[in-house]
C-alpha cells in the first residue's frame, strides 16, 4: 500500500509508549505506511467528526457518536481497573449540590463526561475545557469541582484538592466491568484486510514497548510537558495493560455496556452498528 494512513494519537505517556515503534518502524508494519499527528484527545474527537484521520485515538463516548464513521479496533484501547475519571474539588465540598453547580470536564466527547452524566443521572452542566487546566481552575475558585482524567489521578493533592467521587469506582461498582476510557478507531471505508493489518501493527507496538521498557523514555518525555519520571511511570502502568494488547471479551462487554447505558440514558444516539469491522478471532478473555 503505497498511500500513507493519517494516525493520530493523543500526547499522554500511554499513547506515546503504545506507538513508540510503529511511529520509529521498529516493527514489520505489514507494508503499511503511517503519516502521525500527536494532539491531545478532545482534539481528536472533534477532528473525527469531520473524518479527518484514518485512524485515530478516540474517547469511547467519541466512539459513541461516531460509530457510523468509525469502527473500533481491538488493539491499543485504555481500560482497566482503579484508572477512572474522578470528581475533585477543595475540602468541605457537599457532593449533594454537584447537579446544582458547573462542572469542569476535559471536553464534551470525553469518556469523563459521560461517565459524569450517567453518575448524575440527569444532564451535567458542564464546562469544557483542557484537561491540564482543570486543576488549577478549581483552585483558583474559577469552578468549585472539576473532572480529571490521565495523570491528574496523580496530582490533584498537588493543588489542595480531594477526590469526591471515583466514577471508574462507580462504574465498577454497578457493572463489575473494567471502566473503558479510550481506544483507537479506524475509518469504515478502509478494507478490512488493511484494518487488520493496522491492529496487528499496534498490537506489535504494544509488545516491543512492553520488552523494551525504557526505550520510548525520550519519546514520551518529549510530549510529556512536565510530568516527572515517576508520574510518567504511574501513568503507563495504569492505563497500558493486557486489554491495550486485545480488548478481549471482557473489554468488548464494557465498551458495549457503556453504549447501551447512555444510549438508554440519551447521552448517545442509537445505533446498530457492529463496533467492529472485522469479526473476533482471538477475542478469549
Amino acid at each position: 500500500m503505497d498511500k500513507k494512513l493519517k494516525l493520530a494519537y493523543s500526547t499522554c505517556p500511554n499513547d506515546t509508549f503504545i506507538f513508540y515503534a510503529l511511529a520509529h518502524n521498529i516493527i514489520d508494519s505489514g507494508g503499511l505506511k503511517f503519516e502521525i499527528k500527536l494532539a491531545d484527545v478532545e482534539t481528536l474527537n472533534q477532528k473525527a467528526k469531520a473524518g479527518v484521520y484514518d485512524i485515530s485515538k478516540l474517547s469511547f463516548a467519541a466512539i459513541g457518536h461516531l460509530i457510523e464513521k468509525y469502527a473500533l479496533l481491538r488493539s491499543g484501547a485504555a481500560l482497566g481497573r482503579g484508572c477512572g475519571p474522578l470528581l475533585v474539588a477543595k475540602p468541605g465540598f457537599d457532593v449533594e449540590q454537584l447537579p446544582s453547580k458547573k462542572i469542569a470536564v476535559p471536553g464534551m466527547w470525553t469518556t469523563a463526561c459521560m461517565l459524569l452524566g450517567l453518575y448524575l443521572s440527569i444532564k451535567p452542566n458542564s464546562v469544557p475545557m483542557p484537561f491540564e487546566q482543570i486543576m488549577p481552575a478549581v483552585q483558583r475558585d474559577e469552578y468549585e469541582c472539576g473532572v480529571i482524567i490521565h495523570e491528574g489521578r496523580f496530582t490533584y493533592e498537588e493543588y489542595g484538592l480531594v477526590s469526591i467521587v471515583d466514577l471508574g469506582e462507580w462504574w465498577e461498582e454497578k457493572t463489575s466491568l473494567p471502566v473503558p476510557l479510550g481506544g483507537i478507531a479506524v475509518r469504515r471505508d478502509i478494507t478490512s484486510m488493511v484494518t487488520r493489518k493496522i491492529e496487528h501493527s499496534i498490537q506489535s507496538s504494544v509488545e516491543y514497548s512492553f520488552n523494551h521498557r525504557n526505550e520510548a523514555d525520550n519519546y514520551i518525555k518529549k510530549y510529556a510537558q512536565e510530568m516527572s519520571s515517576e508520574v510518567i511511570r504511574q501513568h503507563i502502568d495504569l492505563y497500558v495493560n493486557d486489554f491495550t494488547l486485545n480488548l478481549g471479551k471482557e473489554g468488548e462487554e464494557a465498551v458495549n455496556t457503556l453504549f447501551r447505558m447512555a444510549r438508554d440514558s440519551k447521552i448517545l444516539p442509537e445505533s446498530n452498528t457492529p463496533l467492529f469491522i472485522n469479526p473476533s478471532r482471538d477475542a478469549t478473555r
